[in-house]
């Protein structure tokens, strides 16, 4: 599972296209109609990236930006 690190400002985010939504006080990036494909990358206030639809090309550069711009780190899930 990925996430943004803790020392990392989330407005931050706003550089790479996220905008704050604070009615779920949240980071999103994509297209937000849901009517159509949504295509987002949604950033929780514990940090964690889910991604929602399939993987386009789209999501996977801002996801390769934030791990080369050194803004996310892996975590795993106890199990």
């Amino acid at each position: 599972m990925l996430k943004i690190k803790d020392d990392v400002k989330l407005e931050e985010l706003e550089k790479f296209g996220f905008k704050y939504f604070n009615d779920v006080r949240s980071y999103r990036y994509g297209c937000l109609d849901y009517l159509k494909d949504s295509l987002e990358i949604f950033i929780n206030n514990a940090r964690v990236i889910t991604m929602t639809s399939d993987r386009s090309i789209l999501e996977l550069d801002v996801l390769y930006d934030l791990i080369k711009a050194d803004l996310v780190e892996k975590i795993y899930r106890g199990g």
